[in-house]
């Protein structure tokens, strides 16, 4: 009773989902409150998905599997063994790995990256444009998997999130049923090609964090980046030069080669990686008002003078 009264009765189903049984269990004031910690995060994430699907109908505006981003099917990917992971812990009585598996997708796979990135396209693309549409589609797949996986922990948060869901087929969560495993949405080799971006993503991550501390730039948006590959992996630079401006949200990012690098105005070489050599520079142009990225596009336009050309399109 004092738990709930203090943290409310999904914390308490949390912290008893939470612990594993076959060893002591234990209970404490910083227990609890990493709980609601944790408890606040995935109940941020039902929040922040909501608020993106308030325009989204799923029958008239989802997109294809097969016309979705890369980015989109990567989480598509990861939300599919999210789900087997989860199901099959239900089965074997595996409580614990169900709230850990959750939180740290929550945390790390969507909170920490998806999201994050994803925010570009749903607050500044045009409102039908397909990039958008392809970026709600995912996230409703997200949540739709999201709150049926944890219903049975957070019964009355999921049955809240549901009554918002846009084209829920059960009046209930609590009616409706699992998720099965879409094996459709597994791509490993996709898997594989992402861990070998993100090592490199890391790496750019040092060199903007090294040009911020010599403050040539405040904001990474401030920011054009300059990487000279490896031979190894100038191939998958130079075809994800788009997806990896997106993803690191600067304002410019070229694949070059020495000359063009040498001349930028923070340089830093890769020890993680032998051979790749990243430059960041101030970007070049005005700031754009309406999706903060520097264009030299901006003041061109008559009729929106203080925006990119991006979204003087999205303005249509």
């Amino acid at each position: 009773q004092h738990v709930i009264g203090r943290y409310g009765a999904e914390v308490l189903r949390l912290w008893v989902a939470g612990e594993d049984y076959r060893e002591d269990i234990r209970i404490s004031e910083e227990i609890l409150k990493r709980l609601s910690e944790a408890y606040r995060r995935i109940r941020n994430t039902f929040k922040y998905i909501l608020g993106n699907l308030n325009d989204f109908d799923p029958e008239k505006d989802a997109v294809a599997y097969e016309e979705l981003e890369e980015l989109d099917r990567l989480t598509l990917h990861r939300l599919t063994k999210l789900t087997g992971k989860v199901l099959s812990a239900y089965d074997d009585f595996e409580f614990h790995a169900i709230y850990h598996s959750v939180h740290n997708f929550c945390t790390v796979d969507l909170s920490a990256f998806y999201l994050d990135v994803l925010k570009d396209r749903l607050y500044t693309g045009g409102a039908g444009s397909k990039g958008r549409r392809a970026a709600q589609t995912t996230i409703y797949h997200v949540l739709d998997h999201l709150v049926r996986l944890t219903a049975p922990v957070l019964v009355f948060t999921t049955e809240e999130a549901w009554s918002f869901m846009p084209g829920r087929k059960e009046e209930s969560v609590h009616l409706s049923s699992m998720p099965k495993v879409n094996e459709r949405w597994l791509d490993e080799g996709l898997e594989k090609k992402w861990a070998e971006l993100m090592t490199i993503k890391s790496e750019i991550s040092k060199a903007l964090e090294g040009a911020r501390q010599a403050k040539i730039i405040g904001h990474p948006l401030d920011a054009r980046v300059i990487i000279r590959p490896t031979e190894k992996n100038a191939e998958l630079l130079a075809e994800e030069e788009g997806v990896l401006e997106e993803v690191l949200i600067v304002s410019k990012l070229t694949v070059a080669h020495g000359a063009e690098a040498a001349q930028a105005a923070f340089k830093f070489d890769s020890e993680e990686i032998p051979g790749l050599s990243i430059s960041v520079e101030k970007a070049s142009g005005g700031k754009c008002e309406r999706c903060w990225h520097f264009s030299p596009q901006v003041g061109t336009h008559a009729v929106h003078p203080t925006l990119c050309g991006r979204c003087v399109e999205a303005l249509g």
